[in-house]
């Protein structure tokens, strides 16, 4: 997937976002942006926006100091998934199908995305989880539901903190000791890291490892040689989030694509209204179920 030039201006806020939360000093954020627009326009278009994000965020990281200026932000949304988790799971337990119930607050957890939104607050969540819970599914639901029935082992790659305490709901439903979790390598964006994964009691539940890049998705490429291993030996692989879509949908393997499309252009890319809540086999598009 080649960078859009919708994709430019998404890149320059996520730097001043990114600045901002590191530092106050006006001439450090202004220096981001001057460095960002100049190496960005460097930079090829012919690349995946998940190859130019990785770049633009090493950039701005150096920068500004800080191995992941998004900690506290993290640490922010981590709680808030965690106060609503009781209330979350009980509704699930009380579902009539607790399966689609917990996909469905999975793919609100999505909402969490500070790429696409540069803020993201209880109101947000709590919007994105009566939608979800009422919204049609377009996609493959259906197929992934029978997917999860017959696969052996699970590769459920997470995407960004406090979402992941959502994903645990459908973890939960999975049978956990046939799933392996796959977070990020290093701090990138509000991405979900093994920290996020300890912090938020989700290694108590499976096991989690790390794809040992700090790309915002999964460029398999820039993982480690053990995470691609984990990666072609599981029978199902369920990939949480836009930046996986992105970094992915090229591959030729069977994988579960399970985001709310929040941008318009990956929207397009998927054939479905921008909102949608979706659950895409690779190679297939449209569809609601």
């Amino acid at each position: 997937m080649e960078t859009s030039f919708d994709c430019i201006p998404c890149f320059v806020r996520q730097s001043l976002d990114a600045a901002r939360l590191a530092t106050d000093d006006r001439s450090v954020q202004e220096q981001v942006l001057h460095v960002v627009l100049w190496r960005m326009s460097q930079m090829s278009l012919r690349q995946s926006p998940l190859v130019l994000a990785q770049q633009v965020h090493r950039l701005v990281r150096d920068l500004v100091g800080q191995a992941d200026p998004y900690h506290e932000v993290k640490q922010r949304a981590n709680a808030l998934a965690l106060e609503l988790y009781p209330r979350l799971a009980e509704m699930v337990a009380r579902s009539d199908d607790a399966l689609e119930t917990a996909l469905r607050l999975a793919v609100a957890g999505n909402v969490i995305d500070l790429a696409v939104q540069g803020h993201v607050d209880r109101e947000h969540v709590e919007g994105a989880i009566s939608h979800a819970l009422a919204a049609p599914f377009n996609g493959q639901a259906a197929d992934l539901t029978r997917a999860i029935s017959r696969a052996e082992s699970i590769l459920y790659l997470a995407d960004n903190a406090g979402e992941i305490v959502f994903d645990r709901l459908l973890i939960e439903r999975l049978s956990p000791g046939r799933v392996t979790v796959g977070v990020r390598g290093k701090p990138v964006l509000n991405d979900a890291t093994l920290a996020d994964a300890q912090a938020t009691g989700l290694t108590d539940l499976v096991e989690v490892i790390d794809n040992g890049s700090d790309a915002p998705g999964t460029l398999l490429h820039d993982c480690s040689e053990a995470f691609q291993q984990r990666f072609e030996d599981a029978e199902l692989v369920i990939a949480k989030g836009q930046g996986n879509y992105e970094s992915l949908c090229h591959l030729r393997r069977d994988i579960f694509f399970v985001l709310k499309a929040k941008c318009t252009m990956i929207a397009a890319g998927l054939g479905c209204p921008v909102g949608s809540l979706v659950v895409r086999r690779s190679g297939q598009r449209t569809g609601e179920t």
